[in-house]
């Protein structure tokens, strides 16, 4: 037994599944690991985020609770260690928006206007305090791609030109910083839960990364999602629903998003 698991099993020794042996979920892109424990007809799951490898269950903490009080469905916390990294999370299943919408093409429409209804919900209420995702840090996240084109391109990297050219763009048209954003909102970190009611359907699991930003950053990730295609009249109908549900100004919005959308898949590029 490692000692990862000696500590779980302590952890869940203090809670009701003392006994029951955890079988593996998910990991994810960090150093986290999810386990499902079952008994009967009932589940739960449990986050394994080791301290020692830089990971912190602290802010998914915090930020479900924010997300709850929203009227949200981010899981509740039935237990937790926080010294060791570890929680017991209710179990919203397996009904991914990626499976879902590929099993059943004809439900599109609904699970992504409940999505983008959640963000306008989230998006009504005053944050907590977070580090905010600026201009500045936007650009030089953006700038990995530059860089790394560049280099092999040219064998070495000036990111100062792409920021001269980029920053001044994010900041003449992405500089709010009012909502809080999930930063990974997109088909496979949202779960489909057709017997709650309005935004309660849309299951949230990624977001202890949270920051401030954009409203359009959120709608942008859901959208313009490099894991699936979105069809286009389903991106557009979806843009125009934010708008109308929220009142923004709309070629404001509509020029943030652009420049939201070029930011955040240069990210991408530049990461992966």
């Amino acid at each position: 037994m490692t000692d990862r698991a000696a500590l779980a099993k302590v952890f869940l020794n203090g809670t009701d599944w003392a006994g029951i042996e955890p079988v593996s979920l998910a990991g994810d892109a960090s150093n986290r690991r999810y386990d499902r424990l079952t008994r009967g007809g009932e589940s739960v799951v449990l986050m394994d985020a080791p301290p020692e490898k830089g990971e912190d269950v602290r802010p998914f903490v915090r930020i479900a609770k924010f997300l709850a009080d929203c009227d949200l469905s981010a899981p509740r916390i039935l237990a937790q260690d926080l010294q060791h990294g570890f929680l017991l999370l209710e179990d919203l299943g397996d009904d991914l928006f990626a499976r879902v919408a590929r099993a059943q093409p004809s439900l599109e429409h609904e699970l992504y206007t409940a999505a983008t209804d959640v963000l306008v919900q989230l998006h009504r209420h005053k944050p907590p305090e977070l580090e905010p995702y600026s201009p500045e840090f936007m650009t030089e996240m953006a700038a990995l791609a530059w860089e790394w084109y560049q280099r092999g391109i040219m064998g070495q990297a000036n990111p100062d030109a792409f920021s001269q050219a980029f920053l001044p763009l994010l900041q003449a048209h992405a500089s709010d910083q009012s909502v809080l954003i999930q930063r990974d909102y997109h088909a496979e970190n949202l779960l489909w839960l057709p017997d709650r009611d309005g935004v309660a359907r849309v299951g949230l699991l990624d977001f202890q990364d949270a920051m401030l930003g954009h409203p359009a950053y959120d709608l942008v990730s859901l959208l313009q999602d490099v894991r699936r295609d979105v069809s286009p009249a389903v991106e557009a109908r979806n843009i125009t629903h934010y708008i109308e549900q929220t009142g923004c100004d709309d070629h404001a919005f509509r020029t943030a998003y652009a420049a939201l959308g070029a930011q955040r898949n240069l990210r991408i590029l530049g990461v992966f």
